[in-house]
């Protein structure tokens, strides 16, 4: 079948599916009798036509608001008014849960158009030769996946819509109207914010939401399948799960040593429970003579473990040994009858063990020196006086590794009480719940050698000992700075004799995390893309020189200007100059839900990563190895681009603007989140800003800068030198360069310069948006030319569409949220402010959520 065909198909498939299936069920939902919503579905399609027309007209957000008023509900007064857009605000929040549950209810249908990189594929590949098996079955031996839940603010479905949305996925698939109506129903009435801000224990509850009712089901599947194809080794887990709420504490001061202790236990819990209710389908059917007493030992752990608080303990071992015994007699005895049970058991505690998903340790590197510094001045450490002022190679090689059990006392800093404290209680959980529970410390802003160095001695003077230090240090690079000195730290810590000796304990295995988002915020999006790549490729071959297996740990957020996109289209682009060999990226905000929200779109999106990893290692294609023409090439568009997007963050107006029109300042108020906006509690400064709330901003904007901003200018700038057809070529041979460009027009599809076009003849901020404007206008020429395309996305008709419906349903959210800043801007009355702010607030989930990847 053509690849015209099949996409002409898709798109059929999409509009009877899911467009269709929307307007009829939409229609059934606008009729809902809600408290204080009278007439709010009769005058919602009104309200959203009359944005449309005013936003294809040009008008500001407030003339759009007013005159809608004036026509369509002319007598009430303006807080009457402000009501109504509350009541829109719900309607329309519940609208965009409506198209997700469509659109994830008619995902096999759709997404069978595009099984190219799923486990079937693989699979397909497989039957064509034993060699092809053989070879497929060897990269397996050496390769895993390992997604790791963040607690990052854009996850705005509480776990009560969460569940909704699952029944109503399912009803939908069958047409089960009755049942559709009364979840609608249920919907209508369930809150979809918290009143108050979550702790970060609310948020790993949260999210474990998805641990037991998604990846416990989909990663033991695709490992048992895996298993089943090839020649794996049962041993061999392919699939790990990470987790960082109650871990990552860069920056979060509400994170603490009994936060990460209260989380360890509760992942452990939730596992039990998971294992329990499993336990009881195998007691339901595993009713015969022999294995009484392994079924009995089993139910009494199981069950102790799930319900009751006692000193827990590493029982993986324990649990195997039980489960394999109830096996063998099930094959001996009893003609293998219900094994199958047993094994799909037996598979899913080899994966999870007692601990469910690795509880991730974070912390900046700037408060791990702070702490180094105290110790050192506390107790005899053996570092010599003077070691501050010395340069890096002095630190190396003064550093003594020396054991020393060190107790922090009770007047310390925060700070320096929950690092310390921290550290003796990975010991502590490893005991509880296996060594992979809490086995791995990320180093954020990680610039020099002895950050990672001093931390092991952090480790050394709290209760561990070197030959049994279980515990690997990651170092996180992420600003365009420190990505170009990335490869420079790694060889120093390789060459060290005290790391080369750790790294020895730990299998010679090294893993590096890579942050796309705090690059992105600090030299635009194609100089992050670059740079990344650039640093991968340098560190690939270090590892290589030394023996190093590498793994990259990918950081990436939803949208393309954190990372995200077509992630599995980047993984399967990585020529061989990057290890690629083992596949570990987060997994945040509205991704969670939207990619892995369901079992079967977790299992694609798994599947596709899967893939990707495998193919690239087994059939690398030539074109993904840049040679060094193309590597210049797009090196001189990066930099073009860098200079151009270093200029705007320098722009005097650049952070006024985007705090008086988007809801910059206001985003601490929704309570999603245990974390603060910004990493200083003093004003607001661009480097202080963390990049999630950057990037959210200016979706918010509908102006995605982060995602586009120079890409257009260095396009200009290669075409005018004669490298256009070099540019044309290397866009349909790369799989990087096109995936990074195709990311980019998703950016900038859900970008609507024409919600802000009343800002072009504002006195004060008029030129700047103009140029905004322009480089956008260009930006979209460039891409249109260099793809041969007439829109943005048309080799995506189906992504297209969706991004499309849902642009248009959050349209009047948009608005709305527009005509409130305005007033902000203009209020003195204290009551409207406030009034106002929650008018901002309350839009913000809504556009988010319909975006799926915008923060």
């Amino acid at each position: 079948m053509s690849l015209n065909l099949k996409l002409s198909q898709r798109e059929t498939t999409f509009n009877s599916e899911v467009v269709t299936r929307f307007e009829l069920y939409n229609s059934l939902f606008q009729t809902l009798p809600f408290y204080q919503v009278k007439d709010t579905g009769i005058l919602l399609p009104f309200f959203t036509s009359h944005c449309e027309k005013g936003a294809a007209m040009n008008a500001s957000p407030t003339d759009i608001i007013e005159s809608f008023f004036r026509k369509y509900v002319p007598d009430i007064e303006h807080r009457e008014q402000i009501n109504r857009m509350f009541r829109f605000i719900q309607y329309i929040e519940r609208q965009v849960v409506l198209f997700d549950a469509i659109e994830d209810s008619s995902f096999n249908k759709i997404g069978k158009f595009d099984d190219t990189g799923t486990l079937q594929s693989l699979l397909q590949q497989a039957a064509m030769s034993d060699e092809t098996r053989k070879n497929i079955s060897e990269k397996l031996k050496d390769f895993s996946l390992r997604l790791v839940l963040t607690a990052h603010p854009t996850q705005f479905y509480p776990g009560t819509v969460l569940g909704i949305m699952t029944d109503l996925i399912e009803a939908v698939k069958v047409n089960d109207i009755p049942t559709i109506d009364v979840l609608l129903q249920q919907l209508g009435k369930t809150p979809f914010f918290n009143k108050t801000s979550p702790t970060p224990v609310d948020e790993a509850i949260s999210l474990t939401w998805f641990l037991e009712n998604i990846f416990y089901y989909a990663a033991s599947g695709i490992q048992s399948k895996l298993e089943e194809e090839f020649e794996i080794d049962a041993s061999n887990q392919l699939l790990e799960m990470g987790f960082w709420p109650g871990g990552d504490r860069d920056g979060n001061p509400n994170v603490t040593t009994e936060t990460t202790k209260a989380v360890a236990s509760y992942l452990r819990q939730r596992l039990f429970r998971c294992y329990y209710r499993d336990y009881r389908v195998l007691k339901r059917r595993i009713t015969f003579r022999g294995v009484e007493k392994p079924m009995a030992q089993l139910e009494k752990l199981i069950y102790k473990n799930a319900n009751v608080k006692l000193d827990p303990q590493d029982l993986q071992p324990e649990l195997l040994s039980l489960l394999q015994t109830i096996k063998q007699t099930l094959i001996t005895e009893h003609d293998s009858l219900f094994v199958t049970i047993v094994e799909n058991l037996i598979q899913k505690v080899r994966l999870f063990g007692c601990y469910f998903a690795t509880l991730d340790l974070r912390q900046d590197s700037r408060v791990l020196r702070n702490v180094f510094d105290f110790v050192t001045k506390q107790t005899e450490t053996g570092i010599v006086e003077g070691y501050n002022d010395l340069d890096e190679d002095g630190k190396l090689a003064k550093l003594t590794f020396k054991e020393v059990d060190y107790q922090c006392p009770e007047d310390a800093d925060n700070l320096t009480k929950d690092t310390l404290n921290t550290i003796r209680l990975m010991k502590e959980i490893q005991h509880n719940n296996g060594e992979k529970a809490c086995q791995r410390f990320i180093i954020s802003n990680c610039q020099r050698a002895s950050d990672i160095l001093q931390l092991i001695d952090l480790f050394l003077w709290s209760g561990w000992q070197k030959d049994s230090l279980t515990v690997d240090f990651m170092p996180l690079f992420e600003t365009v700075n420190d990505l170009a000195s990335a490869g420079e730290i790694m060889e120093q810590l390789y060459t060290h004799p005290y790391y080369a000796e750790h790294l020895k304990l730990r299998g010679n295995r090294q893993t590096i995390m890579l942050g796309f988002s705090d690059g992105t915020k600090d030299g635009g999006y194609l100089m992050a893309n670059w740079s990344i790549y650039k640093a991968k490729i340098e560190m690939t071959a270090i590892a290589r020189k030394y023996g190093i297996s590498l793994a990259f740990f990918d950081g990436r957020g939803g949208p393309p200007a954190r990372g995200g996109g077509k992630t599995h289209r980047f993984y399967a682009s990585m020529g061989n100059e990057i290890a690629n060999e083992h596949i570990q990226l987060t997994i945040q905000g509205q991704t969670v839900s939207s990619q892995y929200g369901s079992v079967e779109t977790a299992r694609f999106n798994m599947e596709q990563l899967i893939n990707a990893g495998i193919i690239s290692g087994l059939h690398p294609n030539r074109n993904d190895l840049l040679d060094s023409g193309h590597k210049a090439l797009i090196s001189n568009m990066a930099d073009e681009s860098y200079a151009l997007f270093m200029a705007l963050r320098a722009h005097p107006l650049f952070m006024e603007y985007l705090e008086k029109f988007s809801p910059l300042k206001l985003l601490s108020k929704i309570n999603i989140s245990s974390r603060p906006t910004k990493r200083n509690a003093a004003s607001l400064k661009l480097e202080d800003l963390r990049a999630i709330s950057f990037v959210t901003s200016w979706s918010q904007l509908k102006q995605s800068i982060p995602g586009f901003y120079g890409v257009g200018t260095a396009l200009r700038k290669v075409k005018s030198e004669g490298h256009w057809e070099q540019v044309q070529e290397l866009y349909q041979t790369s799989g990087f360069f096109k995936t990074m460009l195709d990311n980019c027009m998703m950016s900038m599809s859900k970008s609507d310069f024409r919600v802000t076009a009343y800002l072009e003849n504002d006195e004060k901020f008029g030129a700047f948006w103009k140029m905004l404007k322009d480089e956008f206008d260009l930006t979209r020429a460039m891409l249109l030319e260099l793809t041969g395309s007439t829109v943005l996305m048309e080799e995506y008709p189906v992504e297209r569409k969706s991004i499309a419906i849902r642009e248009k349903i959050v349209l009047p959210l948009v608005i709305i949220q527009h005509y409130a800043l305005q007033c902000l801007n203009n209020e003195d009355d204290a009551e409207l402010t406030e009034v106002y702010k929650k008018l901002v607030v309350r839009t913000v989930y809504g556009i988010v959520n319909a975006g799926r990847n915008l923060a």
